[in-house]
């Protein structure tokens, strides 16, 4: 999706709870992508305060460190600007503001939309379809869930137009496949003139062929929070990459660091080498990524690369110690050596059979022989890709578990 022809297209924070200095980009849909408590919802409230005079008022603890003053401008697609805080004469004017309809996660089993000044127009009517579609679920358990989604589409079926959407979270309560759907329903409501700007935890909701609708979002103790947003990757592979990612492989993007695999065996396997090492892949969010053959390595460590998040490629040699491998894959060989760099590469002779002594029946084999290996069992090639990704995740290989 391009960038939005309304609503923000230029936002800078200044000390606005975590957010020291701040500066991004929003597209018309946007996706706040990062850990816990690294500052996405405080994003979120900036832009809702920039937007809506009927915001909560600041207090105190709103200040970067007790520090002031907070001051959040933006620019709109139009070319005019906005401020917070506002000049006194403007307080309490919207006329010049886009309408701004915010979807707090804790009032999801709720309301779903918060409290906010309304006047005539988008805003209003948007606000009343999601108390409609409320309504008309009030004696199901899943009412706000369902509400939720219906209130998007009842906004699409009408129409409406000239509305900054921003969610926290919208994958709450749920299914995966309602996600899914959720996620397209939003590019569809901002389509339709509409901007969205939402923070998730979600792979679902993050769209892989579109990297600059994404916001990766980090903190650092002494300058509060960060973000970094993606350049678009080349147009001629979008459809590549939206054929090769799903929700598994897309939860790169909300990963301390990633394993990039050639196929399922590996996949199964690194689990247990982490293990074997002293460390669960899962609860260090280190993502080990299936890319589906080692064609798409040099394309999964280019996304790796542009969204920073840390990457290691794992792939056979596919020729004997000694003998060259076709021309084919030698040319494949130095594209991923090229594309990833010697020293996030470790290459398996002859292949990841030969490498690990296990032959025949490779999945079910390899799952066997490593599910109760301990440290001194794992291949060397094997043990050296784990460790530089736990490297890569900031983490010492040979630090005290207990």
């Amino acid at each position: 999706m391009t960038p939005s022809a309304f609503g923000l297209v230029h936002v800078r924070v200044q000390d606005f709870r975590s957010a020291r200095d701040v500066t991004l980009a929003p597209h018309a849909v946007c996706a706040l992508v990062g850990e816990a408590s690294s500052g996405k919802s405080n994003l979120l409230a900036a832009l809702r305060l920039l937007l809506d005079p009927g915001a909560p008022k600041l207090r105190p603890e709103d200040r970067w460190r007790g520090d002031g003053p907070v001051r959040i401008t933006g620019r709109l697609a139009d070319g005019s600007g906005v401020s917070f805080p506002r000049a006194a004469a403007d307080d309490g004017t919207t006329d010049s503001l886009p309408a701004v309809l915010f979807l707090p996660a804790d009032l999801r089993s709720e309301t779903v939309v918060a409290p906010s000044a309304s006047r005539p127009g988008a805003k209003a009517d948007a606000e009343a379809l999601f108390a409609s579609a409320l309504a008309d679920r009030a004696d199901s358990a899943t009412a706000p869930a369902l509400a939720f989604v219906a209130g998007v589409e009842r906004c699409c079926e009408a129409g409406l137009s000239g509305i900054v959407l921003l969610v926290e979270e919208p994958e709450l309560f749920l299914r995966p496949q309602a996600q899914r759907y959720f996620h397209r329903l939003l590019h569809t409501f901002a389509e339709l003139g509409n901007q969205v700007v939402f923070s998730t935890h979600s792979p679902a909701f993050l769209n892989v062929a579109h990297l600059e609708e994404l916001v990766l979002v980090g903190f650092r103790p002494e300058t509060g929070t960060h973000i970094v947003q993606p350049e678009p990757l080349l147009a001629d592979e979008e459809f590549r990459i939206v054929s090769e990612f799903d929700a598994e492989r897309s939860e790169l993007f909300l990963a301390r660091a990633a394993l990039l695999v050639e196929g399922r065996t590996e996949k199964l396997v690194f689990p247990i080498i982490f293990q074997a090492l002293g460390f669960d892949a899962d609860r260090e969010a280190i993502s080990i990524i299936e890319c589906g053959g080692k064609s798409n390595i040099p394309l999964f460590v280019r996304i790796c690369d542009a969204v920073g998040v840390p990457c290691v490629a794992v792939h056979d040699r596919d020729a004997a110690p000694g003998e060259e491998p076709i021309h084919a894959e030698r040319l494949l060989n130095a594209l991923i050596a090229e594309t990833a760099g010697a020293e996030r590469t470790v290459v398996l002779e002859p292949d990841f059979e030969g490498a690990t002594g296990v032959a025949g029946h490779k999945p079910q084999g390899a799952w066997r022989r490593f599910a109760q290996a301990g440290p001194e069992a794992v291949p060397e090639p094997l043990a050296r890709a784990a460790r530089l990704v736990l490297q890569g995740a900031g983490l010492a290989p040979d630090r005290d578990r207990t």
